[in-house]
């Protein structure tokens, strides 16, 4: 497995790497959670020299920054940016005060595109993203703006991040409905410890073919290997606002930190090829402040869990999930037809349900 062994985003003909790089980091900000224009640079050429294809970022990232670094680097290289997969978000306003500068209506779409264009030095995005639901806009408005914008030939295709799961199906049939362009893909918080996405909005990509594009795969960089117990952590960028794991969440780094001793690989491997092994489509981002810290989630693409492996840290990760979804498990389906046998599976499965301690 390598960058360049691409899966097709969704239901849809684009085609991107199994990791995509995302660019929040690219920049410097107040916070000292970025990195400068050089190693930005460093970085975005190790991944697409590694035949990497797809990089994400936002308009508010580094307060435009990001895009800006990317503009250039492109600009500066004619010809690498027809090849590229070039992803961007809208949502968050850029200009306060302002109560059209942010948001999801079709001025502040058009705007927020026209001004990211214009950072990113390029007449199109290849994927753009409603980066938070907005509660003051109709769905409607929100996707036939975007369905104007993709037969404008500004975007090619779109998709949804941090978006109740409720909204999201309404948005997809809609869009369905009325021959508008559909969404291909969900940028959700997943991770070995951020399993929630499971209980809706997971279920709803599966079965709408849409891809699953997790953020913050390794939780703060909880799951990248440097957080043990008894360590303290002396160079995160977000240590200082994040706080470190709880006894729960060393448990888990725990369990993966065995698996990637037993595999001679890192934390960071090994959580993200979980991901990958996902059902359906699970594309995740790997960010970076330095080259090495993407050489070793890159290491992911050489790492295979085995069932075993992947058995034991879905046990120990395994997540709560709201009502009703804890109904809806395989097993459960079962008492929905009084002990038949449906899909190969006996009464026996309803009769250890009952005599269980499990009440519905």
């Amino acid at each position: 497995m390598s960058l360049d062994h691409y899966v097709t985003l969704g239901r849809s003909g684009l085609r991107v790497s199994p990791l995509a790089l995302g660019a929040m980091t690219f920049g410097e900000d107040p916070g000292g959670a970025g990195c400068s224009v050089e190693e930005s640079e460093k970085i975005l050429s190790t991944y697409l020299d590694r035949g990497g294809n797809f990089v994400d970022t936002a308009n508010f990232y580094t307060n435009g920054h990001s895009e800006k670094i990317l503009g250039d680097y492109f600009a500066a290289r004619p010809g690498r940016r027809g090849h590229v997969v070039l992803a961007s978000k809208f949502f968050f306003n850029m200009f306060p005060g302002d109560p059209n500068g942010g948001g999801a209506g079709r001025g502040s779409i058009t705007a927020q595109l026209d001004e990211s264009l214009r950072r990113l030095r390029t007449d199109h995005l290849d994927l753009y993203w409603l980066h938070n639901w907005d509660r003051s806009t109709p769905i409607e408005e929100t996707l036939r703006t975007l369905d104007d914008l993709v037969r404008a030939g500004k975007i090619r295709y779109i998709g949804f991040s941090n978006t109740p799961a409720w909204v999201t199906a309404q948005a997809q049939t809609t869009a369905l409905l009325k021959d508008w362009t559909p969404l291909i893909a969900l940028q959700v918080e997943y991770s070995l410890l951020a399993r929630t996405v499971e209980g809706e909005l997971a279920p709803l990509a599966l079965d709408q073919g849409m891809a699953l594009v997790p953020w913050s795969p390794l939780k703060n960089g909880f799951l990248s290997g440097k957080y043990r117990r008894g360590v303290q952590v002396a160079d995160s960028a977000r240590a200082a606002y994040v706080g470190g794991p709880g006894e729960a969440e060393f448990t888990v780094i725990d369990a993966v930190a065995a698996v990637a001793e037993e595999l001679g690989t890192t934390s960071a491997a090994v959580s993200l090829a979980w991901l990958r092994a996902r059902e359906g489509t699970v594309v995740p981002i790997v960010g970076a402040r330095r080259v090495e810290h993407l050489e070793s989630n890159l290491a992911a693409l050489e790492v295979s869990l085995s069932p075993d492996h992947l058995r034991a840290l879905d046990e120990v990760s395994a997540p709560s999930l709201d009502y009703p979804a804890p109904m809806h498990g395989a097993a459960r389906a079962m008492l929905q037809f009084a002990g038949s046998t449906v899909d190969g599976q006996s009464s026996t499965v309803y009769e250890a349900l009952l005599a269980s301690d499990v009440r519905y």
